[in-house]
């Protein structure tokens, strides 16, 4: 089957890194048809908006895409590219897989758990406004809709994975309108789900539990803002962010995206390490139903780790982006050869 898939590069070393995802993605032998488009400062530039109508038009044809870290101005200039995807889409679910890798030096080494991030509402959609000059207002929205459908997918995702048990992640204690409706929503859904162990966890005792002994935890969800912190915080646990993969998910479509900066300091130098976005390309073949070639191009990059001889220089070796990438497809295709 044909694929036909919204590429969108990003900025600083997303180029390069989802150049390398795409050749280890295509050397799986799936059918894709990459649509570039562009978002953000490019396509301000081009276009006069960081969101052109064509881009998210093409995301919502083609229901997938796999994007590059876009670069977003701290306190100033135009707002969260990656926001104004998600609202333009309605890309509720944010899913961060935190899995620790073979050779990669890390306090868990057998860490294994999903963080399912509510992408719609919450004070990270940035509603606020100056009440008077000193004084800012940011407002937290919490609604029934949203709080149902993440827990709703989240159940849905660890009956459909075997995971065992989900962890609901709030504040009701002393936000109890707002963090209280979403705690109540999580545990009406729950009911539906018997097979699967329910329990919360006040934040900042989840945290503290992450650090202590993540392990107990195997499907987390949280609203907006919570969610984001968590899940770096995680991927702390297992390395670092350029080991982590995510997927915001909708009605409307898929994107597919790697959770770090694009770091201008080290873009065009052939060092960035394409691991998350490649995990995430990983995610998005068997987001598809390409589960084989997604086995396949996820037990190659796992054996690379293994050996340990083409790791990035974040992760103690001195292989370049496009060495990385091409011991992947080496692997596959000797492992391919070797089953023939």
């Amino acid at each position: 089957m044909k694929h036909t898939i919204t590429l969108i590069p990003g900025d600083g070393i997303g180029p390069e890194i989802i150049a390398a995802t795409v050749r280890i993605l295509e050397a799986t032998g799936v059918d894709i048809e990459w649509e570039t488009r562009i978002l953000g400062a490019q396509a301000q530039e081009q276009f006069g908006t960081t969101l052109p109508e064509s881009t998210i038009e093409s995301i919502k044809r083609n229901k997938v895409a796999l994007k590059g870290p876009q670069m977003t101005p701290v306190g100033k200039g135009f707002t969260s590219v990656n926001v104004g995807l998600r609202k333009a889409l309605d890309l509720y679910a944010n899913v961060r897989p935190i899995k620790a890798l073979p050779n990669v030096p890390c306090k868990y080494p057998g860490l294994d758990l999903v963080v399912m991030r509510e992408n719609t509402e919450d004070l990270y959609a940035g509603l606020e406004h100056v009440v008077v000059p000193g004084v800012v207002e940011s407002i937290k929205i919490i609604t029934e809709k949203a709080s149902t459908r993440i827990a709703q997918y989240s159940f849905e995702f660890a009956r459909a994975n075997g995971r065992k048990k989900v962890t609901a992640v709030h504040k009701a204690n002393i936000m109890k309108l707002s963090d209280g409706l979403f705690l109540e929503c999580f545990y009406k859904v729950a009911k539906d789900f018997p097979e699967i162990e329910s329990d919360d966890k006040i934040i900042d005792n989840c945290c503290m539990q992450l650090v202590m002994r993540p392990e107990q935890f195997d499907v987390l969800v949280l609203e907006n803002l919570y969610g984001d912190i968590v899940s770096d915080l995680c991927a702390g646990l297992i390395g670092g962010l350029g080991l982590a993969p995510g997927a915001n998910i909708g009605e409307q479509g898929a994107v597919f995206e790697a959770v770090h900066g694009s770091a201008p300091d080290i873009a065009g130098q052939g060092l960035a390490n394409p691991t998350a976005i490649l995990m995430s390309g990983i995610m998005m073949l068997r987001h598809l139903g390409e589960n084989d070639p997604a086995d396949r191009a996820q037990k190659a990059m796992l054996d690379v780790f293994g050996e340990g001889r083409y790791l990035t220089k974040d992760l103690g070796g001195t292989a370049k982006t496009n060495e990385f990438a091409r011991a992947i497809v080496e692997k596959m295709q000797a492992t391919d050869a070797a089953a023939v």
